[in-house]
């Protein structure tokens, strides 16, 4: 059996691409499926695509990459499913997956972990130009339609009703947890790429309230530069990721209460807890189905929440050992790639 894997971004370069479905590559290996990536952007553009500035250079490369995917139609033929991970193009409407549902008659996988069907009416222009509205269309087109969680499931069930639950799961031979560091002050701990940061900027004025008991230690492609007697800061690597990650000793995903943090797969927690770090996160969404609150993690619903809790596993090393190993049990029963080996194979049967 052939896959081709339709995704936004180059290989290695986009956690939801790792976390969804790059980490799985060896198991189909294992289970005689070839594969073949065609990612939108190639790395040159990639590497300028979110910086700013540059917008000759920009312009270039998004041309460039819809005539790539013009031409990728061609390549189609001996797929026998085609695994299409959030859309085919960034811009527009769904033709390439209208052509390729329609005109070549192929299976399509849609994957998605985020709200992507949500548009922001602040930003017309951009929502206009990227046609969010497809999102439903490729659901109804799609063979079968594999989401992070039971919120995203909820929305794709309108529209097919082969619609899988697929959780973002954590490479556990990959995520290795080191003993922490007692000897130093304890380290809260927060990772994401600089468009999440406007998650994590809200609670640093509490932060700032018991300053003196941690250090906050960033780990993102953009440092925010908060002002913290005690802050750390590492650019994200995926050379040095697990390694930033086991300097924490209490992982934090603070969130709003809105749709898009509903349709968020709760990554940030997980990754934590696959290093039996102690995780606080908001009581939104998936979150709510991760954490059982004091058992395996912690449920933050207000400013009051945030510093009770953080100040209790700041000052008892123990809790924080306990509930971080309970944490990890159940990332390895639920949320693991060995645990959810047998649901991303069944996609494609």
């Amino acid at each position: 059996m052939k896959i081709a894997f339709i995704v936004p971004y180059p290989i290695g370069k986009a956690p939801s691409q790792r976390f969804r479905f790059e980490q799985y590559f060896a198991i189909l290996k294992e289970n005689n499926f070839e594969f073949k990536m065609f990612s939108f952007y190639n790395a040159k553009t990639w590497q300028i695509i979110y910086s700013k500035g540059n917008f000759l250079l920009k312009t270039y490369g998004v041309i460039g990459s819809i005539i790539t995917r013009i031409g990728m139609l061609f390549k189609l033929n001996d797929f026998d499913f085609v695994f299409i991970h959030r859309e085919s193009c960034p811009i527009g409407p769904p033709f390439f997956e209208w052509f390729i549902a329609k005109v070549l008659n192929k299976k399509i996988i849609y994957d998605f972990d985020d709200a992507i069907w949500l548009t922001d009416e602040k930003a017309r222009l951009s929502n206009i130009i990227r046609c969010f509205w497809k999102v439903k269309y490729i659901c109804k087109w799609a063979y079968k339609v594999s989401c992070g969680n039971q919120y995203l499931a909820n929305y794709a069930s309108q529209w097919n009703y082969n619609t899988i639950i697929n959780p973002t799961t954590i490479d556990t031979s990959y995520h290795t947890p080191k003993k922490p560091n007692l000897n130093n002050l304890p380290v809260i701990g927060w990772t994401g790429s600089h468009s999440t940061l406007k998650y994590l900027t809200p609670i640093i004025p509490i932060l700032k309230e018991f300053q003196d008991q941690f250090v906050l230690l960033v780990i993102c492609n953009t440092d925010p530069l908060y002002d913290l007697k005690n802050y750390a800061f590492v650019p994200w690597s995926e050379d040095n990721e697990i390694e930033a990650l086991n300097r924490i000793d209490i992982g934090i995903m603070p969130l709003p209460q809105n749709e898009w943090s509903n349709g968020k797969c709760g990554f940030k927690a997980l990754q934590y807890m696959a290093l039996k770090k102690p995780v606080v996160v908001s009581p939104v969404g998936v979150n709510c189905d991760i954490i059982e609150h004091t058992k395996n993690g912690f449920l933050a619903d207000s400013n009051k929440d945030w510093k009770t809790i953080l100040l209790m596993l700041l000052q008892n090393f123990e809790i924080r050992k306990e509930v971080g190993e309970a944490g990890y049990k159940t990332l390895m029963d639920n949320y693991s790639v060995k645990s959810n080996t047998n649901t991303f194979l069944s996609l494609f049967s």
